[in-house]
């Protein structure tokens, strides 16, 4: 039975804790599991691979990503209104389409193969959301849902040296995939048999929180007509985010060798692991404040640290300062923490502060098509700009410009909402319930 269905009952700091730990390792298992079946194709190099005068392995990578967009897209409906009794089902019916359209990947010649990594994307775009589900609304969000985050900076360097490992077996890279997404199935299943037994926000949760409901298409309409311009701005800050922060992570080979560094399978889940540590620890102790409008207004300013230790990075870098493991590990933190405080913090506080009615899942899908999108923009037209022998150069340019940009968009997002918030003690915002 699906604890989701019980009345919520008070519950003690004791069993707080327990639950709180429980959900971080489900929610951290099913996801980390979920990028076992996404990520591992990207270390394969497939070299030498052109088509119609692009590479391979950026159709393969391109194609995965309109995919894994457009489930973004279709998620900004099918999230927000899902109901919560019908999520492990369709987690788990996604996890298995997205293992058979790996086969297909398999299967076919190329450059036809790459029709699997695209129905690949498209199952796998909406896992988030489910999961996101599970931890939203409650005091203890922001540590749950920065446990969650974490699953996908860690997973993501785990995942390829599982796939870097296979290769080194002699697994064939159009085989590789579908091998790797074999070792996560039966751990995913307990994982998703984990997020079905917590329990429902509680009282104190939703009084502190405000209630997560199922949004109609009105509902979404109202929400983002009552903050179009702060939100658009925290959309264009998490495209440019997520632009970087994917050509980090889908290349990541490419700018390891360009960095002079040797890459060898283990380099990615070490670089990964540091990353994920520091990020964790600045985004999860949000929760330690308790103040809906000052968590927000302190996530915009820790977003804004993360671009300016990204800055650091690529300073450092261009005067030799900086060695390539240490950037690396620098400038994924410096992106990782607005991408996550978007996630843990900002969102929820604002739906927290304002009471609007609402939920995580509308709000990250959103941002979240529209980042992948100015992805898929990237992928397509890099090749018209730079070689991939110089794809190194390509990333630090695009760092400089999504950095100025960045921290003009939160410092014009945090004046908005400042204004916002002003107006509303003046004449109170009608409350939802």
């Amino acid at each position: 039975m699906n604890s989701f269905d019980a009345t919520p009952k008070p519950s003690s700091t004791k069993s707080d804790l327990f639950w709180g730990v429980w959900a971080v390792v489900a929610a951290f298992g099913t996801y980390f599991c979920m990028y076992g079946f996404r990520k591992p194709f990207t270390v394969a190099e497939y070299a030498d691979s052109f088509f119609v005068g692009i590479d391979y392995k950026t159709i393969a990578v391109s194609t995965q990503v309109i995919g894994y967009t457009l489930s973004k897209f279709i998620g900004i409906k099918t999230i927000s209104e899902m109901p919560p009794r019908l999520r492990a089902t369709a987690l788990l019916g996604l996890i298995i389409f997205a293992e058979m359209a790996l086969a297909l990947f398999g299967l076919l010649p190329r450059p036809w193969n790459v029709a699997g990594l695209f129905l690949n994307g498209l199952s796998l775009g909406m896992v988030f959301g489910l999961v996101l589900g599970f931890l939203e609304g409650r005091r203890l969000t922001e540590a749950l849902v920065a446990g969650l985050c974490t699953s996908f900076i860690i997973s993501d360097g785990v995942t390829k040296s599982v796939g870097a490992w296979l290769l080194d077996q002699g697994v064939q890279e159009d085989w590789m995939p579908v091998t790797a997404g074999l070792f996560f199935c039966l751990p995913l299943c307990l994982f998703v048999a984990m997020l079905t037994l917590i329990p429902a926000p509680s009282e104190q949760d939703v009084s502190a929180r405000s209630a997560r409901d199922s949004m109609t298409a009105q509902d979404r309409r109202n929400l983002f007509l009552r903050y179009a311009p702060g939100l658009s701005i925290l959309v264009g800050v998490y495209l440019l985010t997520t632009v970087m922060r994917s050509i980090r992570a889908d290349f990541a080979p490419e700018l390891w060798q360009g960095l002079g560094y040797e890459v060898d399978p283990l380099l990615f889940t070490r670089s990964e692991m540091l990353v994920a540590i520091g990020v964790t620890v600045v985004n999860g102790l949000a929760v330690c404040i308790g103040d809906n409008r000052l968590a927000f207004f302190r996530s915009l300013g820790i977003c804004g640290l993360g671009f300016i230790a990204v800055a650091i990075a690529l300073i450092a870098q261009q005067f030799d300062a900086i060695g390539p493991f240490s950037f690396m590990v620098l400038i994924g933190f410096g992106l990782y923490v607005p991408y996550v405080a978007i996630h843990t913090t900002v969102f929820e506080r604002l739906l927290a502060m304002t009471r609007e009615k609402g939920n995580l899942g509308f709000l990250v899908y959103l941002a979240d098509a529209f980042g992948y999108l100015g992805f898929v923009v990237v992928m397509f037209t890099r090749h018209l700009i730079v070689e991939r022998s110089n794809f190194l150069d390509y990333f630090l340019g695009f760092s400089w410009l999504a950095v100025i940009l960045s921290l003009v968009g939160l410092l014009a997002a945090s004046r908005y909402f400042a204004y916002r918030q002003n107006a509303s003690v003046a004449v109170p915002l009608v409350e939802h319930t």
